[in-house]
Parts: C-alpha cells; structure tokens; sequence
C-alpha cells in the first residue's frame, strides 16, 4: 500500500489530503478564511493522520502542489512538504497546481483552461484537454477580447477570478463554471501516484517553487 500525503497551498484554500494507492481517503480544506496556512497546514496534518489512524512513517512520499499561485503560500506548503521528506527520510513529488485546478472538470469535448488570478486583467493560466492532457504550458497572460479566439471548440474557464474574466471573454463557446474556484489537495491523489510509480521525485535539497512571477501576494 502507498500513502501518500498531498499538500496545496498555492491559492486561498489550505488543502491537505491522504491518499492510498492514488484514491484520497481524507480531505481537510479550508478556504474562506482567506490565507491561513500558517495556521491550519500542520493542524490538518495532524488531523488527518490520526483520523485515519496512518503513522506518519507510513507514509511513502509527500506531494506538494508546485504553483504557480502565491508566493507566501507556495512557500509555506514547501517549506513543510521539504522539512516532512527531511525527518522521514521519503520522497518529495510536485504537481502542477492548474492541473490539479483542471482536474476537477470532467467534459466529454472541449477544452479546460484553469485561471488564477493575478494583478488587473493578468491571471496564469494553462489549457488542459478533455483528458486532463496539458496542451499548452503555464503562462503569466493580460487577457483582452481576442484572448481564446482561435477556438472554436467549447472552453470550460474555472479558477478565482472568472467574474472579471467574464467581461472580456465572451464568445459563445466559452463557458464559466463559477462552482469551480480553487485547487483541492483531493485532486492530487491520482497526480502524485502517478509521479510515485514512475520515481519522478524533485531534489529535496534544491527543489523551489513554480512562481512564473512574484506579485500574487498573499495579505
């Protein structure tokens, strides 16, 4: 059996999740608090081990949710993912955090574009197919009306800031899912497994974040 226990903190949701063999078994979230990882991420820990009745030496490897996404958040889930590998002497795996942002969507045709937001009309952003697949690769993007014209094909828009989205992006084909805002460390668990059979681990020692740019600042 592989445990495996997933941190995101790359947005306003503090999320961890255990999982067995990549299907989650607990889940601990909070995001309406605004950021406060600080005070819930090893709480969580806490609490999910000893609901479940896992050890933490039971545990083959900790996955963390690589960004982009806040700085000050990103740092945090790291910092912990980093200092549990240390201790426990296990591997440490990153996910992409708009995959696993995309991995809550599930369409039979089209295309999946999670977005976090950013300054203005600047949000990171990354397009995902039907399969989670990712066809074009994370980027720091102004949106303007002509964003996403060259498709024609349906265009599921989630993430925090889909309200101003909304205002520029308006062809028929785009379609908003607002009950999708943040990335959950529930959707890492097929991810990171994934990661775990086929030794794709990051170097503890010199592993950073993805933060594409620094200004998403947490207040």
């Amino acid at each position: 059996m592989t445990y495996i226990l997933n941190i995101e903190t790359a947005t306003k949701n503090c999320s961890v999740s255990l999982a067995k063999d990549g299907k989650t078994i607990l889940t601990k979230e909070i995001a309406e608090q605004g950021y406060s990882h600080a005070e819930k991420l090893h709480v969580f820990m806490e609490e999910i081990l000893s609901e479940t009745g896992i050890s933490a030496r039971d545990l083959k490897a900790i996955a963390v949710s690589k960004g982009p996404g806040s700085y000050t958040g990103l740092r945090i889930g790291v910092s912990s993912a980093k200092g549990l590998c240390y201790a426990l002497g296990i591997p440490l795996i990153s996910v992409s955090t708009l995959q696993v942002l995309a991995k809550q969507v599930v369409i039979e045709n089209g295309f999946i574009v999670p977005m976090i937001d950013a300054r203005r009309m600047e949000v990171y952003s990354a397009i995902f197919d039907k399969n989670h697949q990712n066809i074009k690769e994370v980027q720091a993007e102004v949106l303007t009306h002509n964003s996403y014209a060259e498709f024609d094909d349906p265009i599921y828009f989630i993430g925090d800031c889909q309200e101003k989205c909304q205002a520029v992006l308006t062809k028929l084909n785009f379609i908003f899912l607002p009950e999708i805002v943040f990335p959950s460390s529930k959707k890492m668990s097929q991810l990171s497994f994934e990661k775990f059979t086929n030794n794709d681990f990051e170097d503890v020692a010199y592993f950073e974040p993805f933060y594409l740019k620094d200004f998403l600042m947490s207040k």
